[in-house]
């Protein structure tokens, strides 16, 4: 397991019936583990709940947004809080109980000989659990649409459970991204990919939330759909301009 300093990132909005239980989780799981609650201003008290926790143990730290501005956006938030005070691993988790604190030295250890470790459910030894058949369906089509059209090693593009060394954040220029929901996910994946940082997938297990309301939307999806396909042109035309250069140089 990596022994550099490291925090999971955990957004939330309107958590309030699961957060105590995951920080629990987490903390117990991988004790020198620290946690930033990011809460974009969850109006059922969630970023009060973290402040108790947060009071009692000092390994656990809140940052307090003003209102709900994407999974995206929070997401940078973080990383930015991490980067400043000089966290070697940043580690993204979904703070509803779909990801399970108990498979963190899972990312951690492979983040050891990795830039990125992806918790993966659509390669050998991942599963979810308790997903219908349409939501399964959608998550592996939108991965696969995602492999081909950006043409990356990667089955499970869209995961919110992932490690970062400091120095793929710091390299991937985040200031300049502008993705929110599965599409963020896909973003740093690209970005890491293309900017040659070593991509790791490991088997997780997902499961689906008892507790809450989903935060996926219509609208996330068509984002997603939109920008991986604007993406995956451009794509395209750089492996057709680089083919055309190298036809060039050989002719000359």
């Amino acid at each position: 397991m990596s022994t550099d300093p490291a925090v999971v990132v955990i957004p939330t909005y309107n958590e309030a019936d699961n957060i105590e239980l995951v920080v629990d989780r987490v903390r117990g799981s991988v004790p020198d583990l620290d946690v930033l609650v990011v809460d974009d201003g969850s109006p059922d008290g969630t970023g009060d709940i973290a402040d108790k926790i947060a009071a009692h143990d000092r390994q656990v730290n809140v940052l307090h947004r003003a209102e709900k501005a994407g999974l995206g956006a929070a997401y940078l938030a973080g990383f930015a809080w991490a980067l400043d005070r000089g966290y070697r691993v940043v580690v993204e988790m979904d703070a509803d109980g779909s990801h399970l604190p108990e498979q963190l030295p899972r990312l951690l250890e492979a983040v050891s000989d990795a830039d990125l470790v992806i918790g993966a459910r659509w390669v050998p030894g991942g599963r979810v659990v308790n997903w219908p058949m349409r939501r399964e369906l959608l998550s592996r089509g939108a991965n696969t649409y995602t492999r081909l059209a950006l043409g990356m090693p990667v089955h499970d593009a869209t995961a919110g459970f992932r490690a970062f060394r400091s120095e793929t954040l710091q390299g991937v220029d985040l200031p300049s991204v502008r993705s929110q929901g599965y599409c963020f996910q896909v973003d740093l994946t690209r970005r890491a990919v293309e900017g040659g940082y070593r991509v790791v997938e490991v088997p997780i297990t997902f499961v689906e939330r008892t507790l809450g309301e989903s935060k996926m939307t219509g609208s996330i999806v068509r984002e997603a759909l939109l920008r991986v396909t604007q993406w995956g042109v451009q794509h395209r035309v750089g492996q057709l301009r680089s083919a055309v250069a190298a036809r060039h140089r050989t002719s000359v």
